[in-house]
């Protein structure tokens, strides 16, 4: 490739859900878009949350001019507190999106010593050499963005997340005819969301949620409890018009909701008036049938709201008989056993439960076969490179431009530190950067490694075994122990036999060394691991983490 082309570098998000990231180049130019977080799998024990690695940032940090966010959703903003504290670079978005970015970096302490810039929809931030336009596009979150990238080489579209909804909650329709434009100046990549590609047709728009509602809270006899996501303001929004047809006060439940209620009301993008909104210890102050909970843990998670409200143990909220439960939400890939097991239980509990296979109480926030057909349509772009979602996605995604027309070379389904560099007569996937992720454990970035989770899932699989003895230096004889102690292996108490068998082959594997007067502590607590595990393996067929500790007196 020449001097004069522009890279696209997806530093996350490609083929995953989640952690979405992408860096644009060109020459001494660097813009980031997006930088979110993904949630950990069930295999990642006490991890919190996911975020990109950035090293290829940090190593031309010199270059990069700045973070540009289309939508204030976790896996598109989640990671911008950690990522700041590697790299402070300043940051574009809409004002929704920077207020709830606000409040996250307020929680890190780092607000101050950051760049919050805001813009407005038709607004273009103007570099040196690449200029960036911000697009109205609809979506599940208010004031969400499209981009178009200007560079010497060519623009570059940016749908980010999106759907075509003619009848959105705001009245702010999607930009298609900046698009068209677009399209007819000539667009030489198009980055488009691909999420629902696999579904047929055009997705549904939120309006029709609000008629489901109103009917639903019309016949409603006790308190109504509706989980959503705390992102979702739209829908915040048609439970509140709902709730307050009929005169029923709106408490939000969970951190992350009452966070994210009071930034979209402070800056006018939920509005509720302010009687009608009460405080979730003052429920109990006002007859069931006039009260609406909305609250967090719509994809079952243990710690959050909903969860806790099924299985008894949320502080403020018990559940009594007349209680419904709304769940205005669609599983994320892979929390369907864990939703399932949440509406199962509030179905012991005796309450109605409405959700998503009984009625229409939840749209999908990104577009739909025909939604991108119109967008390929409009943009006419010269290259595709489909991103947002697994795979698989992306490849159906790949598939539906070239059925569109498109020439099969010129479409491009690449993975996570792949790099597409486009010259102006060409386009070539040049090489591979270093990308991966982070994991955060409470205060901890990064210090959670692979060999951490391989330990926490044989303890999480086998349990431990630790195995405590005494040594006199002087006498070389065993003083103290061997003492054992288990956790998630075997029941003590009821395997007097195997507790006895660990002491005396720790004691012999022990003795053998001090015999011959070796004090080594490395090589008494390999002998001791070594023949405890192998003796366990052998009578269990289990593998349990085995730690000798030995002291001397």
């Amino acid at each position: 490739m020449n001097n004069n082309s522009v890279k696209i570098i997806p530093l996350g998000g490609l083929g995953e859900i989640g952690k979405n990231i992408t860096a644009i180049e060109y020459k001494d130019e660097i813009i980031v878009i997006d930088c979110g977080v993904s949630f950990p799998d069930e295999e990642m024990y006490g991890v919190d949350l996911v975020i990109p690695d950035i090293t290829y940032l940090i190593e031309r940090e010199d270059k990069v001019k700045g973070l540009f966010l289309t939508h204030g959703h976790e896996d598109h903003i989640g990671a911008i507190p950690y990522i700041l504290k590697q790299l402070n670079m300043p940051i574009y978005g809409t004002k929704l999106t920077l207020g709830l970015v606000e409040s996250k970096l307020k929680e890190h302490n780092i607000l101050d010593s950051s760049t919050l810039n805001s813009v407005n929809p038709g607004d273009i931030v103007q570099l040196d050499k690449i200029g960036i336009e911000f697009i109205r596009a609809t979506h599940s979150i208010a004031d969400s963005c499209s981009l178009a990238i200007f560079t010497p080489v060519g623009t570059i579209v940016h749908t980010g997340d999106f759907k075509i909804d003619y009848t959105p909650i705001d009245g702010l329709v999607m930009d298609l005819n900046r698009f068209s434009t677009l399209g007819d100046e000539g667009v030489l990549l198009l980055l488009a969301d691909s999420t629902n590609v696999e579904r047929e047709g055009h997705s549904i728009s939120e309006k029709v949620i609000g008629e489901t509602l109103n009917r639903i809270f019309s016949g409603a006899k006790g308190r109504i409890i509706v989980a959503t996501f705390a992102s979702n303001i739209h829908r915040m929004q048609q439970i509140a018009n709902a709730s307050i047809k009929e005169n029923r006060k709106i408490a939000f439940s969970g951190r992350s909701m009452e966070n994210v209620s009071k930034v979209a009301m402070d800056l006018g993008y939920l509005h509720i008036p302010e009687e009608s909104v009460i405080d979730i210890d003052d429920i109990n102050n006002y007859p069931n049938e006039n009260i609406t909970i909305i609250t967090t843990g719509s994809q079952g998670e243990p710690m959050a709201g909903l969860s806790r409200i099924a299985h008894g143990s949320h502080k403020k909220i018990e559940i009594y008989k007349d209680d419904l439960f709304i769940i205005s939400a669609s599983p994320i890939p892979g929390n369907d056993k864990i939703i399932s097991r949440v509406i199962n239980q509030l179905f012991r509990k005796g309450v109605e439960v409405i959700y998503e296979d009984l009625e229409e109480i939840h749209v999908s926030g990104h577009a739909y076969r025909e939604e991108l057909k119109l967008i390929h349509t409009l943009v006419k772009p010269k290259y595709f490179m489909p991103v947002h979602g697994e795979y698989r996605h992306l490849k159906h995604h790949s598939d539906l431009a070239i059925k569109l027309g498109m020439d099969p070379e010129n479409v491009f389904t690449l993975e996570t530190g792949q790099v597409l560099e486009i010259s102006e007569d060409k386009a070539v996937t040049s090489e591979n950067v270093h990308t991966g992720v982070l994991y955060v454990d409470g205060i901890g970035v990064g210090d959670v490694g692979n060999i951490v989770l391989r330990d926490r899932r044989y303890l999480a699989n086998d349990g431990m075994v630790t195995i405590v003895l005494a040594i006199d230096r002087n006498t070389y004889e065993i003083v103290a122990g061997p003492d054992v102690i288990t956790r998630g292996f075997i029941y003590a108490r009821e395997s007097e036999d195997l507790i006895k068998d660990i002491k005396d082959i720790s004691r012999t594997a022990v003795e053998k060394y001090l015999d011959d007067k070796v004090l080594e502590w490395q090589v008494l607590k390999s002998s001791v691991k070594k023949s405890v595990e192998y003796h366990l393996y052998s009578k269990t067929k289990r593998r349990p983490s085995v730690f000798p500790i030995i002291m001397e007196v």
